[in-house]
């Protein structure tokens, strides 16, 4: 009954790089109208030294992911060589259930999930049972931290296997939008994005007049650092969580 729903007479942006139409979907039935306008676009860094590198993933204790866009570059490596999970012997660790659900698809079995998805909750409860000294592999993009590999008390190696860039001309839509309609929210999934919603939309419109909702706390502290307000946070760090959250405020204070 999307006449009747929380979300009525609402326009919801989502401004990171969409996986799913569950949360386009779930925008819908709360009645609201969905827009995709990624602020990033994400690309796979494919490298003469790719085979080689997947090969050695074998070597390798654990390989860690902290998110989709990891999986999915990872997996192209794989068809690309004609690799399977079966072949890949390593543990696997996810952070993020929509992750684990992307490996699971392409044929891994995720053995640890931290309780809040965020890198720096992983490295307070990645806490393996193996005696002898442990060899990790962080399976990443350009743009992630380094906690994982600073934090993390074994020997932790890096393969950097995409890229995150500014998609610039939604910042256009998003500014029209943002003029033109009442009742407007726009929802955050990354730093990524924060940065370039502040340098590209913010001089033209500010930080008022629009719900802001971030993903989870390290996007939440990008947006209090910008100068916003964030007024969505859920309490599992996943878009779908975010819409509800977001449903549930607007129904608070209709």
């Amino acid at each position: 009954m999307p006449e009747l729903g929380p979300l009525k007479g609402e326009t919801v942006i989502f401004t990171g790089t969409p996986k799913s139409l569950e949360v386009f979907d779930l925008v819908t039935q709360y009645g609201g109208t969905p827009y995709s306008m990624p602020l990033i676009q994400v690309n796979e860094i494919v490298d003469p030294t790719d085979e080689k590198e997947l090969k050695r993933c074998t070597d390798f204790d654990w390989l860690i992911f902290t998110s989709q866009s990891a999986v999915k570059a990872f997996q192209s490596k794989m068809d690309r060589f004609n690799m399977t999970s079966g072949q890949i012997p390593s543990k696997i660790a996810a952070v993020g259930t929509q992750t684990a659900a992307a490996l699971e698809k392409i044929g891994f079995a995720v053995e640890f999930i931290p309780s809040i998805f965020s890198a720096d909750v992983f490295v307070k409860q990645f806490k393996p049972t193996e005696d002898r000294r442990l060899r990790v592999l962080f399976i990443k993009g350009n743009l992630a931290g380094s906690i994982i590999r600073e934090e993390l008390p074994f020997q932790v190696e890096e393969w950097t296997v995409y890229e995150t860039g500014a998609k610039t001309d939604s910042v256009h839509s998003i500014i029209e939008k943002l003029k033109t309609v009442k009742n407007c929210a726009v929802l955050f999934a990354s730093p990524s994005a924060v940065r370039v919603f502040e340098e590209g939309v913010v001089p033209v419109v500010g930080w008022k007049g629009f719900t802001i909702g971030a993903i989870g706390h390290v996007t939440e502290r990008a947006l209090l650092q910008a100068g916003a307000e964030v007024d969505v946070k859920p309490e599992v760090y996943t878009l779908k969580e975010l819409v509800i959250a977001l449903a549930r405020r607007k129904e608070d204070i209709q």
